[in-house]
């Protein structure tokens, strides 16, 4: 039954984000604001809202390791998994604008997150302002100074919807998420508890790769519609909207104790690793690219971080 309610919770959130993610991209469009600000921002947030929704609701239910634990798996199954499996597909020409603010913003949140925590093992209310804070920063200097400077290179691949769709989509889309949260926070819950693991460990595998779909779905549409600055774009801003967005709203509602130590001895580091090893693989051997050897480095981290955390 436990197995069952985490399907049907990961069907109404995968389903729930898709809709989500037509909603804003509609809307998105409406508003003429370009792909690569897309990506990283409407994109971003609708495809981190299943892990929001999953946070929020474990946190509300004395379960910090698992929002805590949602989070740091998924921005570890982002880097690792899903970009791994998106960049064996086809390679990835990097833009400019990864390496001058999209990754030193990503670093510079996860690095944040670990001083946060590290000492004490708790995600304070004033913290998660200072995360939010910060995106809302990022997110005004995103659509100030990078909009004039992109080019859509495909406008006739761009499908406007009604205003009447959008509001359905965003009404189906939120109940999917709020449905798929309830079943697959409680069924994660009583399966750790019915297997003696820890929730921390249901928390980084199994919830952190269901959560992670949308994005493996969104960026995998990007390729094949060759739209990749949407797929790393996406990648990256979920990233950061996954630490700033998602543990900075829930700890406003509720501060996050961890109780788990592994999330602060080995999980956060194998976040912080993968998230500075993408640097020197976009440049390394050939300068702002991403082939399909850097995605069997990744793949292979993270089946390694998979075996040293589930033995």
């Amino acid at each position: 039954m436990d197995f069952l309610f985490i399907i049907g919770g990961l069907i109404f959130l995968i389903v729930g984000g898709n809709l989500l993610l037509k909603a804003a991209v509609g809307l998105s469009l409406q508003l003429d604001i370009p792909k690569i600000v897309i990506g990283m921002t409407v994109v971003s947030f609708a495809t981190s809202a299943p892990e929001l929704i999953v946070s929020i609701k474990a946190a509300l239910d004395g379960s910090p390791d698992l929002a805590m634990g949602n989070v740091i798996g998924s921005n570890i199954a982002n880097l690792a998994l899903v970009l791994g499996v998106t960049i064996c597909l086809s390679p990835i020409l990097v833009q400019k604008a990864f390496y001058k603010t999209d990754w030193p913003m990503m670093m510079f949140t996860s690095v944040l997150l670990y001083f946060f925590i590290y000492d004490d093992g708790v995600l304070a209310h004033y913290e998660g302002i200072i995360l939010v804070v910060l995106l809302v920063v990022f997110l005004i200097y995103l659509l100030r100074f990078q909009k004039p400077a992109v080019v859509d290179e495909a406008p006739e691949d761009d499908e406007l919807i009604p205003l009447y769709q959008i509001v359905a989509f965003l009404f189906l889309g939120g109940l999917g998420l709020w449905g798929g949260s309830e079943l697959l926070v409680e069924g994660a819950k009583n399966l750790a508890t019915a297997f003696g693991v820890s929730e921390r460990i249901i928390g980084v595998t199994i919830v952190s790769v269901g959560t992670s779909i949308p994005e493996l779905a969104a960026s995998i549409i990007a390729i094949i519609k060759k739209e990749k600055a949407i797929s790393l774009g996406n990648l990256i801003g979920s990233n950061i909207f996954n630490i700033a967005a998602v543990l900075g709203i829930t700890s406003i509602i509720t501060p996050i104790t961890v109780v788990d130590k592994g999330l602060l001895t080995s999980d956060i580091f194998w976040m912080l690793g993968i998230s500075f090893l993408v640097f020197p693989l976009v440049f390394l051997p050939k300068g702002l690219r991403l082939g399909w050897r850097d995605g069997i480095v990744l793949l292979g981290l993270y089946a390694g971080f998979l075996y040293i955390t589930l033995t």
